[in-house]
């Protein structure tokens, strides 16, 4: 899109909040760089130049306009949407890998050296790996001044810098403003009380729009494993496993924005747990062009009508998805979180929750490896289905997370016992992320389609499904929401 200079010219002089985050403008003159929808006057064409990144407009000596704040704008949709190394560098990258790892253990978990992924990187984003995670870190320090009470010196470390002289020089390059001017004036424009816990943050998670949250949240807290996740006061409310300890999040619908009340127990899991928030609700997605796609089928045109904006419900952990979509085989929702549930009281992890009803993490695949298969109460065929699955995610012969191969990770799936069509491809869809993932059998989407004239057998409407193509896992959710079940409608 950046390279398309005519397109990209159109899209500022307008306006469109569409593009915001898949390109970024700077303006030669002031050195300054902007989302397209930034309210000021548009600079003239011949002093715009469009970069795919904040990184990239970064390394270019521009910096951040303090109008728009273009270092919040929604994430890019080809990360969101696209499999190949460079979308699957950048989830890493966003889920701390650089920071954690360093750039040999994110080229090690895509399968390149060092060399190649930072070519790629830089063809492709302008950035290298550093300075891509340099800018995620300004963006981490940037909410912890303006949101929380911390101490700068604490603030540098928990965003991942390595001295605080590197934060300090980071934040006045990256904003024209040292961290006391940053959070002074946050404190002018929005004054804030305290949080009433340590360790709370209260931030805004941006979208495009449109965004339905009818199916979103309404699947989240239908399907919510009592412990685990809960409905309450209006908000979804779930417990995180994060790097350096434990989080729980309230994710809460607003007519412009995600409202999320994050905390934590290290301030430096906030980026993790951030986008770890953004990938559950994919946030990230670009509605429109799904729409689009999706309205220009005649049968489908008039579902896409009746609620524009639906998003595929994700989750905060693969693993924790893949071992409850297992449980869930040929059962009832309800059947599937008791049985989850007793999975979560025997080996979960215990966590105090004094503003609900949470009580513990999800147990990992190494501390469910070791389980005793008679104490589940399910099919001895589908003991073996779960064993086999949280062995190979424990000893590492299956890999599911943002770095995944989505490809491969559906040959080594459907390599296991017990594991079909059907399961295979809602692991894909809801925890690799695959937007084309699709559920011919599924009896809902069956039912859905049949009412809509659409062919009911899987042979059949998977051809049909051709023309919505990459975008059917969007399909499926409109085709669940025909139905009057409770994953389709928030809590009362």
């Amino acid at each position: 899109m950046h390279t398309d200079t005519e397109r990209c010219v159109r899209a500022v002089q307008s306006k469109d909040a569409r593009f915001d985050g898949v390109f970024f403008t700077a303006v030669r003159t002031t050195r300054i760089y902007c989302r397209p929808s930034c309210p000021v006057v548009p600079p003239k064409p011949e002093n715009m130049e469009f970069h795919p990144t904040a990184a990239s407009c970064q390394r270019a000596g521009f910096r951040a306009c303090k109008r728009c704040r273009p270092d919040t704008s929604p994430g890019s949709p080809q990360w969101d949407a696209r499999a190949d190394s460079v979308a699957r560098a950048m989830r890493l990258i966003q889920d701390g890998v650089v920071d954690r790892e360093g750039v040999p253990g994110l080229a090690a978990r895509l399968g390149y050296s060092t060399r190649q992924i930072e070519r790629q990187l830089l063809a492709e984003l302008g950035a290298g790996p550093l300075a891509l995670a340099r800018a995620q870190r300004a963006q981490t320090a940037r909410v912890l001044i303006e949101t929380t009470p911390l101490p700068m010196a604490e603030i540098a470390f928990a965003a991942g810098f390595a001295s605080i002289r590197a934060f300090n020089d980071t934040v006045r390059e990256v904003f024209a403003l040292t961290p006391g001017d940053l959070r002074a004036r946050a404190a002018r424009s929005r004054p804030a009380a305290p949080p009433a816990t340590p360790g709370t943050i209260t931030l805004r998670l941006p979208f495009r729009a449109p965004l339905n949250p009818s199916n979103l949240i309404g699947h989240l807290a239908a399907t919510a494993v009592p412990g685990v996740e809960e409905w309450r006061d209006g908000a979804y409310r779930r417990t995180l496993s994060l790097p350096y300890g434990h989080g729980i999040v309230a994710l809460a619908p607003r007519p412009d924005h995600i409202l999320c009340r994050l905390s934590l127990t290290d301030p430096r899991d906030l980026t993790r747990a951030i986008n770890r928030c953004r990938r559950l609700l994919d946030l990230d997605a670009d509605p429109v062009a799904v729409d689009e796609r999706l309205r220009a089928d005649p049968l489908f045109a008039p579902l896409v009508d009746a609620g524009p904006g639906r998003r595929v419900p994700r989750t905060v952990d693969a693993a924790e998805f893949a071992v409850r979509a297992v449980l869930g085989q040929q059962v009832s929702t309800a059947a599937a979180r008791t049985h989850a549930a007793r999975l979560v009281t025997a080996h979960g992890t215990p966590v105090d929750d004094p503003e609900g009803g949470l009580t513990h993490l999800f147990p990992d695949p190494a501390a469910l490896a070791g389980l005793d298969p008679e104490t589940l109460a399910l099919p001895r065929s589908r003991r073996t289905t779960l064993l086999t699955l949280v062995t190979a995610l424990a000893d590492g012969s299956l890999a599911l997370g943002p770095g995944t191969d989505t490809e491969e990770a559906r040959a080594r799936l459907a390599a296991l016992p017990g594991f079909g069509p059907w399961t295979t491809e809602i692991i894909a869809m809801r925890a690799l992320g695959d937007p084309d993932a699709f559920l011919p059998g599924d009896l809902g989407v069956r039912r859905a389609a049949a009412g809509l004239g659409l062919p009911a057998t899987p042979a059949a409407l998977t051809a049909r499904a051709a023309r919505w193509r990459p975008w059917r896992a969007y399909a499926v959710q409109y085709l669940w929401a025909t139905d009057d079940h409770p994953i389709n409608h928030l809590p009362a």
